[in-house]
């Protein structure tokens, strides 16, 4: 796979996924370093959707642990349960906070953050570690990208 993600102009968001996850899937397949994975998935969903911050926080020792990212410094552990990432972990599912103000135990990395959604990355029945992506926009993820989010965390859950 070449450096260059093509997407349609002009595209839906639903149009925009579509384009842009063989191109990851092509990208992750056969290279067996998690990190540059991560760190190129997490690039490819910045450079095309223009989200203020994307990374990913691994579980690790009972904490998630900031991995690979795009977009400013951010919060380096968090606890299980807790914030919208702990949540999703806690819960093993994706949480869509369309106000981050209005979550209850948010942990504001950044002040600029207004909408969040967070996708769990699963190995088997586990939870390995969460795709998060922030906005600073008010209610800017919908059912659009939790469907194709979620779509792209079990690809990348296979190669886990």
């Amino acid at each position: 796979m070449a450096e260059t993600l093509f997407l349609p102009e002009n595209a839906t968001k639903a149009e925009s996924y579509e384009a842009l996850i063989p191109q990851i899937e092509a990208l992750i397949t056969g290279e067996p370093d998690l990190y540059a994975n991560l760190a190129n998935v997490a690039a490819a969903l910045r450079e095309a959707f223009g989200f203020f911050w994307v990374g990913f926080y691994l579980v690790k020792n009972e904490q998630l642990v900031l991995g690979p990212f795009q977009g400013p410094i951010a919060c380096t552990r968090i606890n299980f349960g807790k914030g919208v990432c702990g949540t999703a972990w806690k819960e093993k599912k994706t949480q869509l906070v369309p106000d981050v103000d209005a979550f209850p135990g948010h942990i504001a990395c950044s002040s600029a953050s207004k909408s969040e959604i967070v996708v769990p990355v699963f190995k088997g029945e586990e939870v390995a570690m969460v795709l998060d992506v922030d906005s600073d926009k008010l209610a800017d993820f919908d059912e659009t990208d939790q469907k194709y989010l979620e779509e792209l965390m079990g690809i990348l859950g296979k190669t886990l």
